[in-house]
């Protein structure tokens, strides 16, 4: 794994190991900090080049929400993966959204700092809590769930 000489900063790299999006999908641009089975934080750095400005919305870009959600489920499924043994073998699959708020807007050259707390996990079902912020502001908040399933079976 692609680990930074920074305590426990994963790069580009290493998360390209842990999760299997790739371009224009995968949200997660570094791992800052991660302890496993507990937390993560991690960062996207949002771009005017990232192909939704284009059409959401022409002269007032926003990034959408349904995108701030994928990037914490992402930021959620690589610390499953660094968190569970066999996740080479299985898939991270979003399956439910709680408790949804979005506080703030984000906009390109926001910073979006991801994290995911309170990960609990009972079979094959993990529900995690996860928050979204732009210079220490809250611009969503979500519990969000998954299911870990076979590659093979996908």
């Amino acid at each position: 794994m692609h680990q930074e000489a920074s305590g426990n900063a994963i790069n580009l790299q290493g998360i390209l190991e842990l999760l299997p999006h790739r371009y224009p999908f995968l949200l997660v641009d570094r791992v800052l900090d991660w302890e496993k089975g507990k937390f993560i934080k991690a960062l996207k750095n949002v771009t005017f080049n990232e192909a939704f400005f284009q059409g959401h919305f022409p002269g007032q870009p926003l990034m959408p929400g349904v995108l701030i959600l994928e990037a914490m489920a992402q930021a959620g499924g690589i610390l499953v993966s660094l968190s569970l043994p066999d996740m080479p073998s299985k898939l991270f699959v979003f399956t439910g959204m709680d408790k949804v708020r979005f506080r703030r807007p984000v906009h390109p050259g926001d910073q979006l700092i991801l994290e995911t707390t309170e990960v609990r996990q009972r079979m094959q079902l993990v529900k995690m809590h996860c928050r979204a912020s732009v210079d220490g502001d809250l611009a969503c908040e979500a519990d969000l769930s998954a299911a870990i399933v076979d590659r093979a079976s996908m």
